[in-house]
């Protein structure tokens, strides 16, 4: 077999030349011996035999089986996607080198006659594992020891991060490197924290720059911490961002940043502030507990409360046989407007009309959906006592009784504390979502709390584009709550609970994820392999749903898997324009494949899930022409002008989590 030639391996701009070959076993591990950028280097040993623990001196030996080095080498490779792995990939130890062989053994002549016993043979096969460990550990620590010698080891310099890589010619050895971030290597013991806004293309600039240099810092979104915005003003005399503060230090917004970076300053200004430890003066880090929204704290209490606590206490409330069917803690409406008569001291007339303001703000419920609220034996229930609510993942314990807040602040808050959730826990092109930080957050916290006022917001007052936006909005977040909550869906009975069975209660009704898709933004129609509509006649949530479905719905919504379009959140002046352009992505990121030679066109498989809302598959290529780039579009206007046949296959749905 012909040895193969070394390979150079490049890692975040530091090229590396390692031996090549299999690694399973033995962990080296040096300390910071291989320049200012390197803040340790592991090493792994191939050993295949099984063999007895050794000490090597100073050098840390410890056996992994083949199963674990495998798990750690694919999330090694699965963290490096998402930009904030710090280790370089596995590499291979190169097959031509020499490997450590035993020492050669004096073995006892033995006549053909003669055989020897297993448990006579295991002695010298323990001496030979023994004395094959000895060799290994030897041949290691000579080559450790002749790191510091220039003759014999080949150094790549990087003149861009002014720092020395020594090559290491060990047989059968994997080095890990793990860069040190600049913190480290300029010592810094200060804080770097900075005020900024969803949506803010500065904003997102600073934060990629931080980032891209590791530099650890504290970001105060003042979409989500309100309070804060105070702050900014007093300390820095305006209310725009981002603004960047060294400890107490203000610095200023991103044209100071670059003019920094560009002269070569930002290095030292950071030594002379943030070298020492950051003071009591700095901004404050956003804690559970503290900088509450205000909203929460000017919450205006409901003018029917007081009826609604009277009735609770007062109403019978017990099971009842109504048109056969058996119906849950409920009471009857002529009790309930007697009440309200007596307590109000009004006439007939006042006392429904107050009992119709109830159901309208969702307090109580027809146990059928027959009406609002009318005069006759007509049979009611509170909110907390329908069946769905306890399974809806935005109720706790009791319904939330303050007035219901506008629905338009409302959306547009959801729409901003999201994208700063996503912001700060998601990868910059929104390809990998880091589900458990978001569910540890302050801004998750925050997001929880937020869909309690949903409970019964009043969704009529909403325009055609403000539910739009906000029905795939919710979507969005409640995708990701679930993933947080219940996990990513492995199997065909997981999908059907993730997408089913996991719901919120808004404006006093349930809505899964299915219901918003195929109820609400799909107007009524199947979800795929269904028999029935999400809603039956009669059903109030249909008022909701929008009067012609728009295909483009498909490439706003993320369920959290790999094939599903990136996770985005959008504005109601805008709405569809950002649909457009998350079309526009999907397709040019493989949704479409083109092969003109065998007249054959790749589509995603939503295109086929979803036919009836696209189309006959003709129509659906000139619809998709509109949001492919120049090439494709090319492609495909000759494959549709020559009149030839055209050959549809769909893609594979990759449902891993899009982590």
């Amino acid at each position: 077999m012909n040895p193969e030639p070394p390979k150079d391996v490049v890692v975040d701009d530091k090229k590396i030349n390692i031996s090549n070959g299999d690694v399973n076993g033995t962990v080296v591990k040096l300390d910071d011996q291989l320049g200012a950028g390197f803040s340790d280097v592991e090493m792994k040993k191939i050993i295949s035999e099984k063999k007895e623990d050794c000490s090597l001196n100073s050098v840390e030996v410890n056996k992994i089986g083949e199963s674990n080095a495998k798990e750690v080498n694919h999330q090694i490779q699965s963290n490096g996607t998402n930009g904030y792995n710090n280790y370089m990939p596995a590499i291979k130890a190169q097959a031509h080198f020499p490997k450590p062989q035993p020492p050669p053994q004096p073995q006892p002549e033995l006549e053909r006659s003669q055989s020897v016993s297993p448990a006579e043979s295991m002695p010298s096969i323990g001496k030979y594992i023994k004395d094959r460990s000895t060799t290994l550990s030897a041949a290691i620590i000579k080559r450790l020891s002749s790191l510091t010698e220039d003759g014999e080891d080949f150094v790549v310099k990087n003149d861009s991060l002014n720092l020395e890589v020594t090559e290491i010619k060990i047989p059968g050895v994997k080095v890990i490197v793990k860069l040190k971030s600049e913190d480290e290597r300029f010592d810094l013991k200060g804080r770097i924290t900075f005020f900024s806004r969803s949506n803010c293309r500065d904003c997102t600039a600073v934060r990629k720059f931080f980032r891209a240099k590791r530099l650890p810092y504290v970001e105060i979104n003042i979409d989500v911490f309100p309070k804060r915005a105070k702050e900014l003003v007093e300390r820095t005399g305006k209310s725009e961002v981002p603004q960047i503060f060294f400890n107490e230090k203000l610095l200023g917004g991103l044209v100071t940043l670059n003019s920094l970076r560009n002269s070569g300053e930002l290095d030292k200004r950071m030594r002379e502030l943030l070298s020492q430890k950051c003071p009591d003066g700095a901004p404050k880090v956003p804690v559970y507990g503290f900088d509450d929204d205000e909203d929460e704290e000017e919450e205006e209490k409901d003018e029917l409360l007081g009826i609604v606590k009277l009735l609770r206490q007062s109403l019978p409330i017990q099971d009842r046989l109504i048109k056969m069917k058996i119906v849950k803690n409920c009471f009857a409406g002529d009790d309930m407007l007697e009440v309200i008569i007596h307590h109000l001291d009004c006439g007939r007339k006042k006392g429904i009309e107050t009992g119709r303001q109830l159901a309208q703000k969702h307090f109580i419920k027809h146990v059928f959906g027959e009406n609002d609220f009318e005069e006759g034996r007509h049979f009611y229930r509170f909110l907390e006592h329908e069946p769905f609510i306890t399974a809806c993942f935005n109720f706790r314990i009791s319904v939330n009784d303050s007035e219901p807040k506008s629905p338009s602040f409302l959306a547009d808050k959801l729409a901003r504390l999201m994208t700063a959730i996503l912001e700060a826990y998601a990868s910059d092109d929104r390809h990998h979502v880091d589900y458990y930080r978001i569910g540890k957050s302050e801004e998750f916290r925050r997001y929880l709390n937020l869909t309690r006022d949903l409970q019964r917001v009043d969704l009529q007052l909403l325009s055609p584009d403000e539910r739009l936006a906000f029905f795939l909005n919710l979507y969005n977040a409640m995708a990701i709550h679930a993933v947080i909550t219940i996990g990513h869906p492995e199997g065909i009975l997981d999908r059907r609970a993730f997408f089913g069975d996991f719901q919120y209660v808004i404006g006093g009704y349930p809505y899964s994820l299915s219901v918003i898709q195929n109820g609400i933004l799909r107007n009524n129609r199947k979800s795929p392999y269904s028999l029935v509509r999400p809603f039956g006649n009669g059903d109030r949530r249909l008022k909701f749903a929008p009067a012609k479905v728009n295909p483009l719905i498909h490439f706003g919504l993320c369920n959290g898997t790999r094939s599903s379009p990136t996770v985005r959140f959008f504005t109601a002046q805008g709405v569809e324009g950002e649909l457009r352009g998350a079309a526009r992505e999907y397709f040019q990121n493989g949704a479409i494949e083109i092969n003109l030679d065998k007249r054959t066109v790749s589509l995603t498989r939503i295109i086929k899930w979803f036919s009836v809302d696209f189309g006959q598959e003709k129509d659906v290529l000139r619809w998709v022409m509109n949001y492919l780039d120049t090439t494709r579009a090319g492609l495909l206007t000759h494959l549709l002008s020559d009149g030839g046949p055209i050959h549809f296959v769909y893609q594979d749905y990759d449902w891993a989590g899009n982590l």
